[in-house]
């Protein structure tokens, strides 16, 4: 996705391997990042309010990786990062 102008990292990369999920949107909120995930426990999350700069949920193995990068691109085309944040996104 760098190659598209889009800043992306990792959650090893970013050392939150074994990390809780609310680790993980705290993250997220910190560095202004939209959490990618099929992770429904961040649903729930999101849901008791706990803040977030976004989350974009898709369901695991609903889509192949060339439709998730598309449904990703378009997303980031749609809404500017302070138009997700508190957003869920269903990919």
């Amino acid at each position: 996705m760098i190659r598209r102008g889009i800043d992306t990292t990792y959650a090893a990369s970013a050392g939150l391997s074994g990390a809780s999920d609310a680790e993980h949107l705290a993250f997220g909120l910190r560095e202004s990042r939209i959490v990618v995930t099929h992770d429904a426990d961040l649903l729930r999350l999101a849901s008791q309010g706990v803040s977030h700069a976004g989350i974009a949920f898709c369901h695991f193995r609903s889509r192949t990786v060339a439709e998730m990068l598309r449904a990703l691109l378009l997303l980031c085309e749609f809404y500017e990062p302070e138009h997700m944040v508190g957003r869920v996104q269903y990919l």
